[in-house]
């Protein structure tokens, strides 16, 4: 269903009106891995976005023994050095968060997550690619695109750079659980301490409407079409993921970090959509898991 080039660059194989395949090279998009060993779901998400055309890298911190052949491999450090012992006071995910944009940034690609999983390719026109998520409405990071060069770019990274006291959103009930945080603890532990979502979509729906940029946010099913709470339907052989899935919808968001662990921990049920997805693309889960 896909290759790679000499170059290492994946192509997808898409029919022509006269029925030829022929090959088409879509735009990069880049993600970011903190341990040695990818779960099938993560292989599943990135081998999606290679079978549609995009290049597809994933920056390592660590050598990652089961990438998936197609997928290009660079050392993190190319964008940032990650500080493993802040890592180790949050969450793996944590430092994914100032990464992302870093590497809009400099590579100029769009950022997806380990558990994003590409239904269509990203529109070579569409500049600015984020949207809304779950029942509150705020605006997600998953998949995020966004101008190299811009205000939104500027203030997100001022903000990662120079963290503030506390997050000019915080409200009184966040600054006292922020307050309640060891002084010792390094400031961006205090504050992921303080509220989990503070470095991710808080962080990027505050921004982004300080620069007018949450006007140009797709709406939620072009990314999110299933909500973070009803992510249990991903493995259930009687669900009927699709029909929350629209024409508009480019991606899938699987939500591992919110997946049960009996689901990490095995192979999905025959017939539910982690199932026929792994089928699909040919990814075997019993070689990946947790």
């Amino acid at each position: 269903m896909f290759r790679s080039t000499s170059a290492g660059r994946p192509n997808a194989l898409v029919y022509t009106a006269e029925a030829h395949m022929v090959e088409i090279e879509r735009r990069p998009v880049a993600s970011l891995w903190i341990g040695t060993r990818l779960q099938y779901l993560n292989q599943l998400c990135l081998l999606s976005h290679v079978r549609h055309g995009h290049p597809t890298t994933l920056y390592c911190t660590d050598d990652v023994e089961n990438v998936p052949e197609g997928i290009i491999v660079r050392p993190a450090s190319e964008v940032m050095e990650i500080d493993h012992a802040l890592v180790a006071q949050t969450s793996a995910s944590f430092l994914s968060n100032v990464f992302r944009y870093k590497m809009i940034q400099k590579a100029g690609a769009i950022w997806i997550d380990c558990d994003a999983f590409c239904r269509q390719p990203f529109p070579d026109e569409m500049e600015h690619i984020y949207a809304g998520h779950g029942f509150r409405g705020a605006l997600n990071c998953g998949v995020v695109s966004i101008p190299q060069v811009g205000e939104l770019m500027d203030v997100l990274l001022d903000y990662y750079d120079n963290l503030p006291d506390a997050p000019p959103w915080f409200n009184e009930n966040q600054r006292r659980r922020l307050a309640r945080q060891p002084e010792e603890m390094p400031h961006a532990a205090r504050i992921y301490k303080a509220e989990r979502t503070a470095f991710g979509p808080q962080a990027f729906t505050y921004f982004a409407k300080k620069t007018g940029d949450f006007k140009r946010a797709l709406s939620h099913d072009y990314l999110y079409p299933v909500p973070f709470q009803l992510n249990d339907i991903f493995y259930d052989p009687h669900g009927r993921v699709e029909g929350h899935f629209t024409d508009n919808t480019m991606s899938v968001h699987l939500y591992t970090n919110g997946t049960r662990p009996w689901w990490r921990k095995n192979p999905p049920l025959p017939g539910s959509y982690a199932a026929r997805m792994c089928e699909e693309i040919g990814v075997d889960p019993t070689k990946a898991l947790e």
